[in-house]
């Protein structure tokens, strides 16, 4: 075993009782679950109790007032390399019980006691290279790679650099020698630089332009410290989490279609798009563990079915970054369909309501990469589509703008969602609770506290037959 953490947790997972008898482990008892009969009135005298039992408990326990803290703590981290086992702290405890019981714990951490940590164990090494990783949200991250060192009990071979700007702070560079630690004894991360000792052919590390998996160029928003791939969808480090998003109820709700299969059809490398989504037949699926023909027909149909959509289901499920349900609606409201969207300048795009600059530089970010535009008119042609809206003019009488609607209970002549966007095309936002702010609730069969609360406050109520009048005017 690496370390003695390990090592115990090694033995007493073993089934084997004589396995675990050979294993000289041993510990220091730190409280008592549920007694019978109170131990003591204070902590120390639980302890005290416990030791006169036989039970064993650490010899270096002191008791004292808060000034005594710090200097308990300073002793103990001067005793911690001579120690016949390994400590990262000490916690510090109230030791009248009653008092543990009056302060009593935030979730599962006591309010009554806290860790003083110790400084975390350094080592010095060489630093080999500094690669570049691209996690499932398109962040860029910089890793440190090292030539091994053991420090805080573990083999170090990697430490995270979290971003470029911390690799410009450190001016850490390929070749340096750098001091090492575990944060928190946990994740490896490099303190500082020796750049007494650096080579002198050293090159400082450049930020990069383009993603290392898809050469899509990268984005940095104002203020972020990170840099991201814009690939977006043709990305492989991101692909499964992109699919898990296209495919899931709020954007393109592809019943049947899971994580489960998403992982296997993207291993085969059935699927590298969400436009292969599309491409996917009985035959291919009929063979895969616990499908079955009749199963594999369920999903190709509920594939198929889910080319009708909305152009803001659609928008959503593209995965936009920072284009939220609410965003992709507004902006469908507003543009009515793709075409226009996707020319709209940064001015156009801030126009919109809830779009700021920010946002509306992720939009024309992900539009600008071909190889996304090229996915979407896969799908288009695939059969994708959606109701085009005509800006100029509404498409009926009635104009909802600046109302809020709640709906609550079961609708029977359409779903919920359904209802909503036919609201929200109305000019209506649809709110998911009951305030003084609502103009009307509509209720259907089942209707709870938030048809009560309407009541209360003087809200207009509608029933489902009302609001399909409405909706057909």
């Amino acid at each position: 075993f690496v370390n003695p953490r390990n090592a115990a947790a090694g033995s007493l997972r073993q089934l084997d009782p004589a396995i675990v008898a050979t294993r000289p482990l041993s510990f220091y008892a730190y409280g008592v679950g549920e007694v019978s009969a109170p131990l003591g009135d204070r902590h120390s005298d639980v302890m005290e109790t416990l030791k006169s039992l036989g039970i064993p408990v650490n010899p270096g326990l002191v008791k004292g007032d808060a000034s005594s803290i710090e200097s308990a703590y300073q002793a103990l981290l001067a005793k911690r390399d001579s120690l016949p086992y390994e400590i990262d702290g000490m916690v510090v405890k109230v030791d009248p019980l009653a008092l543990q019981d009056a302060l009593g714990f935030v979730a599962r951490a006591p309010r009554f006691a806290t860790a003083w940590k110790f400084p975390a164990q350094e080592a010095a090494t060489d630093l080999i290279a500094i690669d570049v990783q691209v996690g499932r949200t398109g962040a860029i991250t910089p890793v440190a790679r090292l030539e091994p060192v053991f420090v805080g009990g573990v083999t170090v071979s990697n430490a995270t650099l979290h971003n470029f700007d911390e690799v410009a702070r450190l001016d850490v560079r390929p070749g340096d020698r750098v001091m090492v630690r575990r944060a928190g004894d946990v994740i490896p991360q490099i303190v500082r630089v020796m750049t007494d000792q650096r080579p002198t052919n050293s090159q400082a590390v450049t930020l990069p332009t383009a993603c290392p998996i898809c050469d899509s160029p990268v984005e940095r928003a104002d203020g972020e410290a990170v840099i991201r791939c814009s690939g977006g969808l043709i990305c492989q480090a991101q692909r499964l989490e992109h699919l898990k998003h296209f495919v899931s109820r709020k954007a393109m709700d592809i019943d049947g279609v899971g994580e489960r299969l998403l992982e296997i059809v993207v291993e085969k490398q059935w699927v590298q798009t969400p436009a292969d989504l599309y491409r996917l037949s009985i035959e291919s699926l009929k063979d895969l563990d616990r499908m079955g023909e009749k199963s594999a027909a369920n999903v190709v149909q509920a594939i198929a079915a889910s080319k009708a959509t909305t152009l803001a289901r659609f928008l959503y499920a593209l995965g936009i970054r920072d284009v939220g349900e609410a965003t992709a609606r507004t902006l469908a409201q507003t543009f009515g369909d793709l075409e226009p969207l996707m020319s709209a300048t940064l001015k156009d795009l801030m126009a919109v309501d809830d779009v700021g600059p920010i946002v509306a530089s992720h939009i024309r970010a992900f539009f600008e990469v071909q190889q996304n535009r090229v996915v979407i008119q896969e799908l288009r042609d695939l059969g994708v589509h959606w109701p085009v809206r005509s800006v100029e003019a509404p498409t009926t009488g009635v104009d909802l703008s600046g109302q809020t609607w709640v709906l609550t209970g079961t609708l029977e002549s359409m779903t919920r969602d359904e209802a909503s966007d036919r609201l929200r095309a109305l000019g209506a936002k649809v709110s998911g609770s009951v305030s003084a702010k609502t103009t009307v609730l509509v209720a259907g069969p089942g209707a709870g506290s938030k048809l009560s609360k309407a009541q209360d406050l003087g809200v207009t109520v509608m029933d489902e037959s009302a609001l399909m009048e409405l909706l057909e005017s």
